[in-house]
């Protein structure tokens, strides 16, 4: 069957939340945050393949900044198990890599699942890191553990989002698998603060007086009863305290009290802090996958 290949629209984003269910079920990655990304993102470019009326095939290309001299670009591609073998990812690779080229880039950064390495070395990606995805059953995590002296808990719904932005960006940055990072902050508010799979009440953050030392972001699918941990860190003048331990286990007890079943979350196979933080919530590993570059 013939498929093309076009720029996402916001009117896609039911396709493309369909394609994300088939390709990497544990996330939470709702049509309607898609459509708002879609709608309102700048910092990347999406092209999806389509069949008809239905998207079988997606792909990212986030911007490198554009006084970068050869920068590497974060890309993704995914095809639903149902639709490969038609030479869906290749066209869409195809299309990323072109365009990437436009814009200077040196280097492309994707992240390939356990049964995809194979294809990824075959267009000339070489294949690195390790990194897992894990889930815990949200019925036995452990209770919350207390906030050390001097500081104090808070949700989301408390907090500004310039503060939780500037503790994010610390975090992010030193992510050794280079897939943490994000958009400027005008974009960050709008397509991740304001995403509507974005639960504040679930979200929390360890604070000493106003600024932000440790946070775990939580979106969630009420109709699946699932959390994602969308991004647990600590900055980097408050490690070795614990707090990342603090804050996650009282926002998986708030998922708990608030109906969710099931946490979910990915890791750099390398970070052994956190996966210990999550060994000890009763995450166990689902599946796997690893990051891949390719020089251009």
């Amino acid at each position: 069957m013939v498929f093309e290949i076009r720029t996402a629209r916001p009117e896609d984003a039911v396709g493309v939340a369909q394609v994300w269910a088939a390709t990497m079920p544990y996330l939470v990655k709702t049509a309607r945050a898609i459509e708002q990304q879609l709608r309102l993102g700048r910092s990347q470019e999406v092209v999806i393949a389509v069949d008809g009326a239905d998207v079988v095939g997606y792909t990212n290309l986030y911007l490198p900044p554009a006084d970068a001299s050869a920068p590497r670009v974060r890309i993704t591609v995914q095809v639903p198990p149902a639709d490969r073998g038609r030479g869906i990812g290749s066209a869409l690779l195809s299309a990323l890599e072109g365009r990437a080229r436009e814009l200077g880039a040196g280097r492309l950064l994707v992240a390939v699942a356990d049964d995809s390495t194979g294809f990824a070395e075959k267009y000339g990606f070489t294949v690195g890191r390790r990194m897992t995805h894990s889930a815990a059953d949200l019925t036995a995590v452990p209770e919350p553990l207390p906030v050390p002296d001097g500081l104090r808990l808070a949700t989301y719904e408390e907090l500004s989002p310039r503060q939780v932005f500037d503790a994010e960006v610390q975090v992010r940055d030193d992510d050794p698998s280079g897939f943490s990072g994000g958009p400027a902050y005008e974009e960050w508010v709008q397509t991740q603060w304001a995403n509507p799979d974005m639960r504040y009440d679930l979200s929390i953050a360890v604070l000493d007086g106003d600024q932000v030392l440790s946070f775990v972001t939580t979106t969630a699918d009420p109709d699946r009863g699932v959390i994602w941990s969308n991004l647990t860190g600590t900055i980097p003048s408050a490690r070795g305290r614990g707090l990342a331990k603090v804050a996650k286990s009282a926002a998986l007890a708030r998922s708990r009290d608030a109906g969710f079943t099931v946490a979910s979350t990915g890791n750099d196979a390398a970070n052994e802090p956190m996966l210990a933080v999550n060994r000890w919530l009763g995450y166990q590993e689902k599946s796997g996958a690893w990051t891949a570059e390719k020089v251009l």
